[in-house]
């Protein structure tokens, strides 16, 4: 897939794909021991997050495009909606908050490395409101928000590696938020069905 600085990511369908985010707050990239395919595969099956992530709770799956994420330690708890907006299968995937106010959005790319593995970048910007938005303005919160998502990415290379195969995958595209079907729904009749009998 090649990249156009001006006008985003392109296919060889011709598609603009969501540009990457210019303005971000966290990246950090995990190289996994398995093929791009069975990482993206894994990923894909966001139920399983609470599997290996420390703060994960519950992941539900609300619609084809929508999850709603439940995150906590100890005793808080927070829940919120995500929806996917751009996916293209074993390369990238980009998400957005559906709250009132959006804190964040984000996207992940999977890349292949020279040993047959994957290399993982996933990049966030955070879109605080009220107090803490001044606080996403200091080095040492976005650097703690770095290593949050840093030993996410290390819980799901012990995953997927201990794992060796996905245990599911969603292989469907999105575009704008809406899944894309490989084959067009064919047009429906104008005719009125009568009742045969």
């Amino acid at each position: 897939m090649a990249y156009d600085e001006d006008n985003g990511r392109t296919a060889g369908d011709g598609v603009t794909r969501r540009r990457p985010l210019r303005e971000r707050h966290v990246e950090e990239t995990v190289e996994v021991a398995v093929p791009v395919r069975t990482a993206y595969n894994q990923w894909t099956q966001f139920k399983t997050f609470p599997r290996f992530s420390a703060v994960v709770r519950d992941v539900e799956q609300l619609r084809p495009t929508v999850t709603a994420w439940t995150l906590g330690y100890g005793p808080v708890r927070h829940r919120f909606q995500v929806e996917i907006v751009e996916q293209d299968p074993d390369a990238y995937l980009a998400w957005r908050g559906l709250e009132q106010h959006p804190t964040h959005e984000g996207e992940v790319e999977f890349r292949p490395t020279e040993s047959g593995g994957t290399a993982i970048t996933v990049r966030m910007l955070l879109r605080p409101h009220g107090a803490v938005k001044v606080l996403t303005r200091s080095p040492r919160v976005t650097g703690l928000a770095a290593r949050l998502v840093r030993r996410e990415l290390v819980g799901f290379k012990h995953f997927i590696e201990g794992l060796g195969q996905e245990g599911g995958a969603w292989r469907g595209t999105i575009r704008n938020g809406r899944v894309q079907h490989d084959t067009p729904e064919p047009p429906r009749s104008r005719v009125a069905q009568w009742p045969v009998g």
